[in-house]
């Protein structure tokens, strides 16, 4: 007959609450650092994209001598559309219709299309002969803020509104 060894009696409920308890502090750091993490790496669509926008607007002006074409949509004269589905809106050169280059971002939830800080993009939204101000605007994080991003005709790439929460 098997003889039962002294000491091999398995753990006790109080050693498995301890574990248990060890891996829920571990989970309770871990989980919100890995949602700053997820959402800063959505914003590197943005940037993607603004600087798609940028090498596609000085590529126009290469073409044309001017940033924008009289009588034509801004978005449309300039061509750039990005790939699969955005998470955020794109603008170039306003926040009209005419200058919406992805009207139907997916995760687009944060309240009128164009409502950037101040009512507009910064840094006066416009687009003529001799520059331009593009900007991304959309809820990363499924809070009720909105991340927004712009960028110039020199490359100057600013965070207007950074929707990343801060653990």
């Amino acid at each position: 007959m098997c003889k039962r060894i002294k000491g091999d009696q398995g753990f006790t409920l109080i050693e498995l609450m301890i574990v248990v308890a060890i891996i829920g502090i571990l989970a309770a750091i871990a989980i919100p650092n890995f949602m700053t993490y997820q959402a800063k790496a959505r914003q590197s669509e943005a940037k993607v994209n603004l600087g798609g926008i940028f090498t596609t607007a000085t590529s126009f002006f290469a073409e044309n001598n001017t940033y924008w074409l009289p009588g034509q949509a801004n978005s449309d004269a300039l061509g750039y559309k990005p790939a699969g589905t955005s998470r955020y809106a794109l603008y170039y050169g306003g926040t009209g219709a005419t200058n919406t280059i992805t009207p139907s971002a997916s995760a687009f939830t944060c309240g009128t299309m164009g409502t950037f800080v101040g009512g507009v993009l910064p840094a006066g939204s416009v687009v003529n002969s001799s520059g331009f101000t593009a900007g991304a605007q959309g809820n990363i994080d499924s809070d009720s803020g909105c991340d927004e991003w712009v960028i110039n005709d020199v490359r100057n790439l600013t965070n207007s509104r950074n929707d990343v929460s801060r653990p």
